[in-house]
């Protein structure tokens, strides 16, 4: 996951579950059940080209991060609940992420 999804995921979880959904998911990071990617300045560069070409949308860097390092990492599939974003927004690469779930 992204290091920038973790605190939106944190802010999810709390609202929507509470502190102690919160809390287990930090605990899954921290025993490393859940991976975090760091962010790379290609990532980065990637991120401004697509929050600038979505802007009208608009598309944050929280997603713009996880299209960014899905391209780099070469993944075929995005883990995502928000499929507006998601389904709309193309990789350089000719084939579009698979969805999950």
């Amino acid at each position: 996951m992204p290091y920038p999804v973790l605190t939106e995921v944190c802010y999810l979880l709390e609202r929507e579950h509470g502190t102690r959904a919160e809390a287990a998911f930090l605990c899954s990071v921290s025993l490393g059940q859940i991976s975090l990617i760091p962010l790379a300045a290609q990532d980065i560069e990637r991120m401004v080209e697509l929050v600038e070409k979505y802007a009208d949308f608009p598309l944050g860097a929280v997603d713009a991060s996880v299209f960014a390092i899905a391209e780099r990492l070469g993944a075929d599939a995005i883990a995502t609940l928000d499929r507006r974003h998601f389904s709309v927004v193309r990789p350089k690469a000719p084939v579009s992420f698979a969805l999950l779930p």
